[in-house]
C-alpha cells in the first residue's frame, strides 16, 4: 500500500477554507484540474455516502464516495470508486487545522492506495504534487487577502 501526504499553510482562517472545501461537489470551483462535477442520484453534497462523478480537464472520468464529513474537525474522507489512474483501495482524507498565530490554516491531504509497483513513484508524484499541492496552491490564490 502506498501513502501520499502533502501539507501546506493557507493564509486564511480555517472556517473560511472549510466553506470552500466541504462542498463535495465543489471541486470545479477551486481545483484547477477539475472541469465539472455532479452528485449522483440528486443527493446532497454533504451527505455521507453520496457519490461525486466528475471529469478532469484532460477528459478523465472519476467517481468518488464521501465516507466522512466533520464540520467540527474540518475533515472529510472519500474513496475512489472508478478512475483511469490505475489505483485500487484508494482512500483519502483532507483535514484543516486552525493556526491561531495569524488566523491561518494548516491543511493536510493524504491518501493510501494500491497500484502497480512500476507506477508507484509516478502516481505518488501526480497525486501528491498535481492533485494535493495543486489544490492547496489554488486555495491560496482563491482565498488570498480574505
Amino acid at each position: 500500500m502506498i501513502r501520499v501526504y502533502s501539507s501546506s499553510v493557507i493564509d486564511a482562517p480555517a472556517d473560511r477554507v472549510w466553506e470552500v472545501v466541504r462542498d463535495f461537489n465543489g471541486l470545479p470551483d477551486w481545483h484547477p484540474l477539475i472541469a465539472d462535477s455532479r452528485i449522483e442520484g440528486g443527493l446532497a453534497a454533504d451527505r455521507v455516502g453520496c457519490i461525486r462523478n466528475f471529469r478532469t480537464r484532460d477528459g478523465g472520468l472519476i467517481r468518488e464516495q464521501l465516507l466522512t464529513l466533520s464540520d467540527y474537525d474540518y475533515e472529510c474522507t472519500y474513496a475512489i470508486l472508478e478512475s483511469p489512474m490505475g489505483v485500487d483501495n484508494y482512500v483519502a482524507t483532507l483535514k484543516l487545522t486552525p493556526i491561531t498565530d495569524g488566523n491561518r490554516t494548516f491543511a493536510e491531504w493524504s491518501a493510501e492506495f494500491d497500484c502497480d509497483e512500476a507506477r508507484e513513484r509516478e502516481l505518488s508524484q501526480v497525486i501528491g504534487q498535481g492533485v494535493f499541492q495543486g489544490g492547496f496552491d489554488a486555495l491560496k490564490r482563491r482565498l488570498a487577502g480574505r
